[in-house]
């Protein structure tokens, strides 16, 4: 009975948690948000990642991938990196100079990689 009573205890405690979408950004998350390459990233295997800005939520950007669409937060990193992610469904959006690649936490493998967008293009164009 007590690992029932903890069991509904845990999961009453995570439904009172707020949505990563409602939690505050912090200012290093908000300044990471201004490296995002918003628009369209084309990938491997004719794949396409858009990433938007959600107006009225600084720092909130909306993610599509296939016939999916994730609401990601910038996380901050040490490597200089651009890192998103949506938490709750496990999905991290990597932007370094050369390249984006899409992952999902919870499979632990690449959904899609090698993608460009065109401002990453002229990176790598210029190099």
């Amino acid at each position: 009975m007590k690992v029932t009573l903890l069991s509904a205890a845990v999961a009453a405690a995570a439904l009172s948690l707020p949505a990563a979408a409602e939690v505050a950004l912090t200012p290093g998350q908000l300044e990471a948000a201004g490296y995002v390459f918003q628009g369209t990233a084309d990938c491997e295997f004719n794949k396409k990642v858009h990433v938007s800005a959600i107006a009225g939520k600084p720092g909130h950007f909306k993610l599509d991938f296939d016939k999916a669409s994730y609401t990601v937060v910038p996380e901050e990193t040490t490597t200089g990196a651009v890192r998103l992610e949506d938490k709750k469904n496990g999905i991290v959006w990597l932007q370094i100079p050369a390249k984006s690649m899409l992952m999902s936490a919870k499979l632990g493998r690449r959904l899609v990689d090698s993608c460009l967008h065109p401002e990453q293009r002229k990176l790598v164009a210029s190099n």
